[in-house]
């Protein structure tokens, strides 16, 4: 299953399913920035018991839930949204998926429903790489690539997210995905 693509922007970061990193383990990150001074991305699969009004100084609208980022600074708040038309201060990072914004007119929207719920998700913290760390992750094999989507970031089930992903890529992937978490207990 070797692979011949490079991340960039806008690529899925698949975890190889020997990848035993509790912190990366089964997940898909959405890489939003690859240079060469590093890497950052969010993990789209980790939902959290919190919501937003539980972080997010003076918001007063529906507590939305949050999403765990990746290991780095989990004291930060980040969000992907569809809505690069509307908010103001972001980047597109696949087709449809925006990164960043303006959080005070974030807020303003969705307080007032001018934008749709299911059309933005936050995080704390981020996955992030250091310079040439992550093209010597992927040396390694420990990571399969995929193209980003809005269906993907924004509607595919957090559970199955890890194996629906792979089924997509089809061939040895496919396989892949049916693998049980804990072998020995197959």
């Amino acid at each position: 299953m070797g692979q011949n693509e490079t991340p960039q922007a806008g690529t899925l970061l698949i975890a190889n399913v020997e990848l035993r990193d509790p912190n990366f383990r089964r997940s898909v990150v959405l890489l939003c920035e690859h240079n060469e001074r590093g890497s950052f991305g969010l993990i789209l699969n980790r939902p959290l018991e919190l919501g937003i009004a539980d972080v997010m100084e003076d918001y007063m609208g529906e507590n939305f839930p949050l999403h765990w980022g990746g290991p780095v600074q989990t004291n930060t708040l980040h969000v992907l949204h569809r809505y690069g038309d509307i908010i103001g201060d972001c980047a597109e990072v696949a087709d449809g998926v925006y990164w960043g914004g303006d959080y005070e007119q974030i807020k303003s929207l969705l307080a007032t429903r001018q934008i749709d719920p299911s059309g933005i998700k936050f995080y704390l913290g981020y996955s992030g790489w250091g310079e040439g760390q992550l093209d010597d992750e992927m040396q390694g094999n420990s990571w399969y690539l995929a193209p980003a989507d809005a269906r993907t970031v924004f509607e595919e089930d957090a559970e199955r997210m890890w194996s629906r992903v792979l089924r997509r890529k089809g061939g040895d992937y496919a396989i892949v995905a049916t693998f049980p978490q804990d072998p020995q207990l197959n």
